[in-house]
């Protein structure tokens, strides 16, 4: 298929307008339904309903194969320019909220960073495609076990920090002067969803056995303050690691003692590092 014209139905198919694509791609109106129909003959099937524009449910299959398809040849054109090119003098490093613990900001340059907070799974894909040096993600595990990273294209993982996690629980809570708590007994208490923000519930309830956990409110944004402000005042638990759950006003934070999971941060790149890439890589790599 031509990615051109993959492009454009993509581009069509979350605008659900042909003159919408037109006027973000640059094309004219006739260009776009000239492309669509050329990806339509190709696959020998239509691919989108005119009125309204919606994909079909062959549209619908494309669109899944298409996101990963358009991020590997993106990927692959970052990687040769990023082999051709002189290293830079900045920094742009692309990190997950909670992955920006002490360690990681205090070896952050003095000069010249840009630091852009994504999600979980836009964080390899900033990576791949060039628009970030380094990324730093992070979440639960056993100790010293990776974590599982979607396959965007060829990158390299180096762990570079593991710390406690602690469940945050509103001063009042009834179990807030525990020492510890094991998750499984947490697993029918009011929780916030909030992947991009704190540990995603997914690989809480993973870590407890595959059950329970069930959102009281969701969250969708990465403001930790936000997150921690939630549950503080009592809209439900979340966990966290232990740098970013102590010292919460209005909350206490207990540690979990089982099952034995910790908060781990891993540095994703690709390729070697170079310039002042290379500068933080050796340092959190040498701190962990």
């Amino acid at each position: 298929m031509d990615p051109h014209l993959l492009r454009t139905y993509v581009t069509v198919a979350r605008l659900a307008s042909f003159s919408e694509a037109a006027r973000e791609l640059g094309y004219t109106q006739s260009a776009v339904s000239q492309h669509i129909a050329a990806l339509e003959q190709d696959l020998g099937a239509p691919l989108l309903t005119r009125r309204p524009v919606a994909p079909t449910a062959a549209g619908e299959r494309l669109l899944e194969h298409a996101g990963p398809l358009l991020l590997r040849l993106d990927a692959a054109r970052a990687d040769v320019s990023r082999i051709a090119a002189a290293p830079s003098h900045g920094l742009s490093l692309a990190a997950t909220p909670t992955a920006l613990g002490p360690r990681v900001l205090a070896a952050l340059p003095p000069a010249g960073v840009t630091l852009r907070v994504r999600t979980r799974e836009e964080v390899p894909a900033a990576v791949a495609t060039g628009a970030a040096d380094l990324g730093l993600v992070d979440g639960l595990a056993a100790p010293s076990d990776p974590l599982r990273m979607p396959d965007v294209a060829p990158l390299t993982t180096e762990g570079v920090g593991e710390e406690p996690v602690c469940v945050l629980l509103p001063a009042g809570h009834p179990l807030a002067g525990r020492s510890g708590l094991r998750l499984g007994e947490l697993a029918d208490a009011r929780w916030l969803d909030a992947p991009d923000a704190g540990l995603p519930l997914a690989q809480l309830r993973a870590a407890a056995g595959g059950r329970g956990f069930r959102p009281a409110l969701r969250y969708e944004g990465t403001d930790l303050r936000v997150l921690t402000a939630l549950a503080a005042a009592g809209h439900g638990l979340t966990v966290l690691p232990r740098a970013a759950a102590v010292s919460v006003p209005g909350a206490v934070a207990v540690p979990v003692v089982a099952p034995r999971v910790v908060h781990r941060t891993e540095l994703v790149f690709a390729g070697p590092p170079r310039g002042a890439a290379a500068g933080l890589a050796d340092a959190l790599l040498v701190r962990a």
